[in-house]
């Protein structure tokens, strides 16, 4: 059986996509699960869900997140943590966090003129806008940023874009769907080439380490429990295996299930005839 559950499918991997710009995901060595490849020339086997999400919907979600939340910004590896703000404070900071978030915020009062060592991803800048793009099989993520960096005693400012990508990747024992982003290449717009590399190596690893792994989907997001009334049981699946395919600006999930049904009456014998 083969559904189309756009709806669905969006408001679970749009919700991972705010908690990858705002919040981040602990840091991992080791990438997990298997890489998701593309579906079977042959078509999809049975019991195979399709969830389908177009550019305009992942473009639309970071649009509001950056009109209502304001720039993510992620603190430059090595940069000292400032203490967390106190509830009187909280007016004056230009992100506002739980605990549970320090690991990967930078908290910067507004009012403070000093020389953060953070990079802060903007919604557009350096001609580049910040958004997904579903082209060429590939997840790919332009990032328009700008930052600072306090290096021998001087405020080293930088702007420009990060050009990325997400690859998918599928743990069957967990029940979870992980996003790897990988930032390819930095452009830096006017700075000198001695601190060109400097600069790179930090923008690329605040991003890549900060937010890796993302988790997209896992549990019940991508299980199905369907009560059965008229046999007082529930049937369950679990998913088996994932494929994806980015094409003509979609991109499309296919999710393959093993069912099984629980509780309910056992099924009574016919009369012989």
């Amino acid at each position: 059986m083969k559904y189309i559950l756009t709806l669905l499918a969006g408001l679970i991997i749009g919700g991972a996509l705010i908690y990858f710009f705002l919040v981040g995901a602990p840091r991992a060595n080791k990438p997990p699960g298997e890489i998701v490849t593309a579906p079977d020339a042959g078509g999809d086997p049975p019991g195979t869900v399709v969830l389908a999400l177009d550019e305009q919907f992942f473009n639309t979600l970071l649009g509001t997140v950056f009109r209502d939340m304001g720039s993510p910004t992620f603190k430059l590896a090595g940069a000292k943590r400032e203490a967390a703000p106190s509830a009187s404070d909280a007016a004056a900071f230009s992100v506002v966090a739980t605990p549970t978030t320090l690991d990967s915020f930078d908290f910067i009062k507004v009012q403070e003129g000093g020389c953060a060592s953070q990079v802060v991803v903007a919604a557009e800048g350096s001609g580049v806008k910040t958004g997904v793009r579903l082209a060429d099989g590939q997840i790919a993520a332009p990032l328009a940023f700008s930052g600072s960096y306090n290096t021998f005693g001087q405020c080293l400012s930088f702007r420009g874009w990060a050009q990325a990508n997400i690859q998918l990747r599928f743990e069957q024992s967990e029940q979870t769907l992980y996003g790897q982003i990988n930032v390819e290449s930095v452009n830096l717009e006017g700075i000198s080439p001695l601190f060109g590399g400097l600069v790179t190596g930090f923008v690329q690893n605040a991003i890549n380490q900060r937010v890796n792994p993302l988790i997209l989907m896992r549990g019940s997001q991508i299980g199905l429990q369907i009560p059965v009334q008229a046999t007082g049981g529930t049937l369950r699946a679990q998913a088996r295996q994932i494929r994806s395919e980015v094409k003509d600006g979609v991109l499309r999930l296919h999710i393959t299930y093993d069912f099984q049904g629980a509780g309910g009456q056992p099924s009574q014998a016919q009369p012989p005839a």
